[in-house]
């Protein structure tokens, strides 16, 4: 379809730089001027970046908002699944013609998108993925978002490159921290120093959205009228509630990986016992290993 036609004109500005002569949609064509929130990053992230990407998605659509990403590997795919699975419409810009999928690996999701939200193309069917059509794609994912979120990147991120095509066209550009000792964060840092918003919850990025959404998005009105809270924290499970060494191990635990051996040292327990139970935590969920360290859920 024609990227202007009928009725469109009265559609949010997505700037002229970044409107191609046309669009190839699968899906509900009005998807593409939807609100929406572009959440972006690694494509290997961590288990905290994949959790941090779905809750931040799983917010977005309690709110009324789209999510629009480039369905990559890592975060993109993580916030479509999470929307999806939440219930909400996600709009994926993809690299190559509307009929391939890639990664071959993101065919089943992209053909379910394509049925519960929109998949974009401005390249023609049949149309191969090309090192230049990314850097392409993520004009088109900053341009269409009200706000790009980067979940997690590294210096040389392409989420960076979204970043940047937001912010130039005048959208809010937030990023969320991460540990100095993640590599996969120093993209998100930058992102600060250079005038991103630092955002820790997905509720202040639907703050800094407001002035622009009060009227539109009557959830959005809901979820500002409460004031907002942390996420409710996770806890230690009942059955490991009375055992001192479960307990110790715990508050060793925080949101800040740490190394086998430093949580050795700080309960005094051996390595065979702290690896079982950090094992038993990770397959109860309420704990997630970081390039060999270990920390809470996120």
């Amino acid at each position: 379809m024609p990227w202007f036609g009928p009725g469109h004109q009265d559609c949010q500005d997505h700037g002229e730089r970044c409107r191609p002569l046309a669009l190839f949609i699968a899906g509900d064509p009005s998807l593409a001027w939807r609100p929406s929130v572009a959440l972006v990053g690694s494509r290997s992230p961590t288990p905290g970046g994949r959790a941090l990407a779905a809750r931040f998605a799983g917010c977005f659509v309690e709110a009324g908002l789209a999510v629009t990403s480039g369905l990559a590997a890592g975060i993109d795919a993580a916030a479509h699944q999470a929307t999806l699975d939440a219930g909400g419409c996600t709009v994926a810009v993809i690299g190559t013609g509307p009929d391939r999928a890639y990664p071959d690996s993101h065919a089943r999701l992209q053909a379910r998108i394509a049925t519960e939200g929109a998949v974009l193309s401005e390249y023609l069917p049949g149309t191969p993925a090309r090192p230049g059509h990314f850097p392409a794609r993520n004009r088109l994912v900053a341009g269409l978002a009200l706000a790009t979120v980067v979940v997690e990147a590294a210096q040389r991120s392409g989420a960076l490159i979204t970043a940047r095509l937001a912010a130039e066209a005048g959208r809010e550009v937030c990023a969320l921290p991460g540990s100095v000792l993640n590599p996969r964060a120093a993209g998100c840092h930058r992102l600060i120093r250079e005038g991103a918003a630092l955002v820790e919850r997905p509720e202040e990025v639907l703050e800094l959205l407001a002035p622009a959404l009060r009227q539109q998005l009557p959830g959005l009105q809901s979820r500002l009228a409460t004031p907002t809270e942390q996420a409710p924290p996770v806890l230690l499970p009942a059955r490991w509630a009375d055992d001192p060494d479960y307990q110790c191990l715990w508050r060793a635990l925080d949101h800040n990986p740490s190394s086998m051996d430093s949580l050795i040292t700080r309960c005094g327990l051996t390595a065979p016992q702290v690896s079982s139970m950090l094992l038993a935590m990770e397959l109860a969920g309420i704990v997630v290993c970081v390039h060999g360290r270990y920390c809470r859920t996120p």
